[in-house]
């Protein structure tokens, strides 16, 4: 009898597990069938519908997201494509499907901005989207209707609203690599009243978020709260050596001590920071600046703080003389950051309370291109410095 139950328990839970899966991830939306309907809030503060569309000869409609890097290396060639075929009767919309609590910070070490719909406005204003650019985050209905597999993916319909074209932008995400631009050649024969050539290609990009995926999220900081928090004291050649940054990591200085209530208040952003970029070429550097004799306050606010990253407190009473060995020009007030490149050059300082949007914009922008993401360093570059 104890078999037989165990066996109907274990059915259950695997017929559980595969309707669960399958509700998890919804299936593509099959080509010929007609537009799901939405109405959806966007990052212009009004509420656009399916009706809203209904005078344009196609719609086409573009799964992106803020924090993907191929969505954001795309960004510029969805921006051509708006403003080439909107004056042709091509209506466009961006729809971001990931619910913004299911992003792990590890996932975000390429971007500036998670995927909610407040930093969603951030960088269409940014980037200066010529789209609506919705949200369907909070319940993910319309992209369970549609169904992308990955960021961005684009869906193209006709008049009639049928499904004529899903899939990819063109077949690179390196733009230089692109030998078929296959939403335009789309475009161009609906337009045309052609029947489509290539109808289905794959999306490459990062997976949509998908509800359930907010347990890894819970998961993530359940361990990031579990590291070990450290702090050592710090001499003045130390010092000097870390203003000079000879390593070759980025490097993100902070100078602060408990007494300093800015200090204290702006550690979450800085841990924020640090455990979205520590996986690449980087590094956060804490230095307290209390006395040696108040390192056990100093260990404690740390803990408190989860700060994981490297930790150090003034290792001798001269406190002036050693933030002279790091910075003679500097006056001694915390908090006092610096960015430094792994060749020296400051590239951010500021005495006061941080810009954290800033500071994440020119840490994208000085990190080197890895292995995982050529050419993102470019994308960043040019919206940071205008290059």
């Amino acid at each position: 009898m104890n078999k037989l139950v165990s066996l109907c328990l274990l059915f259950l839970a695997l017929a559980f597990g595969v309707a669960a899966g399958a509700e998890d991830t919804p299936p593509v939306l099959v080509i010929g069938s007609s537009a799901p309907d939405f109405c959806l809030p966007g990052v212009d503060g009004k509420v656009h519908c399916l009706r809203d569309f209904a005078s344009a000869k196609i719609l086409v409609i573009m799964f992106t997201c803020n924090h993907c890097p191929t969505a954001q290396l795309y960004e510029t060639r969805i921006k051509q494509l708006v403003s080439e075929y909107q004056n042709r009767g091509v209506a466009f919309v961006g729809i971001n499907p990931n619910n913004a609590n299911a992003v792990l910070l590890d996932e975000q070490g390429y971007t500036d901005l998670g995927d909610s719909l407040a930093e969603m406005k951030i960088r269409a204003a940014y980037r200066h989207f010529n789209f609506p650019y919705l949200y369907d985050g909070e319940t993910q209905k319309v992209a369970r209707a549609y169904g992308p597999a990955a960021t961005p993916h684009l869906f193209i319909f006709d008049a009639g609203r049928k499904l004529r074209y899903e899939g990819r932008v063109d077949n690179n995400p390196r733009e230089a690599l692109v030998t078929r631009k296959d939403a335009r050649v789309a475009l161009d024969e609906v337009l045309a009243g052609k029947p489509v050539s290539v109808e289905k290609t794959p999306a490459v990009g990062c997976s949509t978020k998908w509800m359930y995926k907010e347990e890894s999220r819970e998961d993530e900081m359940r361990r990031i709260e579990a590291e070990p928090v450290t702090v050592k004291p710090v001499t003045a050649d130390a010092l000097k050596a870390l203003r000079k940054n000879s390593t070759d990591k980025l490097l993100l200085v902070d100078f602060w001590a408990t007494w300093c209530g800015p200090c204290v208040a702006e550690m979450a952003k800085l841990e924020t920071i640090y455990r979205m970029f520590r996986a690449r070429p980087f590094d956060l550097i804490m230095v307290s600046t209390n006395y040696p004799d108040e390192q056990k306050g100093v260990l404690a606010a740390l803990r408190k703080a989860h700060a994981s990253n490297t930790n150090y407190i003034f290792g001798a009473t001269d406190i002036y003389g050693l933030m002279a060995a790091f910075d003679p020009d500097w006056n001694g007030a915390d908090p006092y950051t610096l960015l430094i490149r792994p060749d020296g050059e400051v590239v951010y300082k500021v005495q006061g309370p941080i810009d954290d949007l800033k500071v994440k914009r020119l840490i994208l922008a000085n990190l080197p291109d890895d292995d995982s993401y050529r050419g993102i360093q470019a994308y960043w570059r040019s919206s940071v410095y205008g290059k």
